[in-house]
């Protein structure tokens, strides 16, 4: 009798702790690849889904019995996308999403990655950087909607105003394709150069065709800018780089007009892979994302640095 109460116990022990280790596996993310998106989460930490089609590819819904969240991953540079993102939460959680945001510090690696798979869709650029990309890196990716817009902005170094500018002074530019000719837009709208005739988003600096001061073009990655403006006497900033910085756009010695074409074209988008720009979680997100507390966030938090284009 003693021998049979024993094995009756031990039959009862297995059970239990196979149980428990059934409702443990239940507990941990799927899908671990030792991506660089997987990476990237890790050192930020939050855990990153499978690569391949990502969250959103995947169509998974939430679990009935669980209320779990479908997780979307998106990536986007720190400000003012990712404080965007991050404000955008819990609306998202209320449509079945749970956001993870992925933070970029660079302008490739978040395309890179959207291509890959290892993310949703990312928010960090505006659509003609976007088609440049794709024209010189073989890529596929789309804009899904344009969110906002963010007013470029000539900013002082070691020379106070644009009046005080002397012989031969260095400005920074942006050295990508894009960004530089927005620059050049907007040193001939303050009458610093003067452009070939007809002057677009294609301009560059060969286009230039009077520099009455002999300006010194300083092409520099965009990101670093900030860094070397003590360097230099004036800096043509981009909008999120400046805000990262800690530069105003009240202390901006000049801005782009609302009016002007680069206000018109240069609004920042959600990418996504071609063919996926309908998918229900890259519409959450841009429902999410165009809604009127993530617009009031933007106006009151950002004072113009951040202008909504909805």
């Amino acid at each position: 009798m003693r021998k049979e109460t024993l094995r009756k116990l031990s039959v009862l022990t297995a059970a239990v702790l196979a149980a428990a280790s059934l409702a443990a596996c239940g507990g941990q993310t799927s899908g671990s690849s030792g991506t660089g998106a997987e990476t990237a989460a890790a050192d930020s930490g939050e855990t990153a889904a499978a690569p391949g089609n990502g969250a959103a590819g995947q169509e998974e819904t939430a679990a009935a019995d669980g209320g779990e969240l479908t997780k979307l991953i998106v990536g986007a540079s720190p400000a003012p996308h990712a404080e965007i993102l991050n404000a955008a939460k819990d609306i998202l959680a209320e449509k079945g999403y749970e956001l993870q945001v992925m933070e970029y510090v660079d302008y490739i690696q978040p395309n890179l990655a959207l291509e890959s798979g290892d993310l949703d869709a990312n928010y960090f650029q505006h659509l003609p950087y976007l088609e440049s990309f794709n024209e010189e890196n073989g890529t596929n990716l789309v804009s899904a909607a344009a969110i906002h817009y963010e007013p470029f902005g000539i900013y002082a170094g070691r020379t106070a105003s644009l009046d005080d500018l002397a012989e031969g002074a260095v400005v920074a530019v942006p050295n990508d394709t894009s960004n530089e000719a927005r620059a050049l837009l907007l040193l001939e709208a303050q009458g610093l150069i003067r452009l070939k005739e007809g002057a677009d988003l294609t301009v560059t600096k060969n286009d230039i065709v009077e520099n009455p001061k002999n300006l010194e073009l300083y092409e520099v990655e965009a990101a670093q800018i900030p860094r070397v403006i003590e360097d230099v006497d004036i800096a043509v900033i981009n909008g999120n780089y400046a805000i990262e910085a800690g530069f105003k756009v009240a202390d901006a010695l000049a801005v782009e007009d609302s009016e002007s074409i680069a206000a018109t074209t240069y609004g920042n988008v959600i990418a996504v892979r071609s063919g996926e720009e309908n998918d229900p979680a890259v519409q959450a997100l841009i429902e999410a994302l165009t809604s009127d507390e993530i617009k009031k966030f933007m106006e009151d938090t950002y004072e113009g640095a951040v202008v909504p284009l909805f």
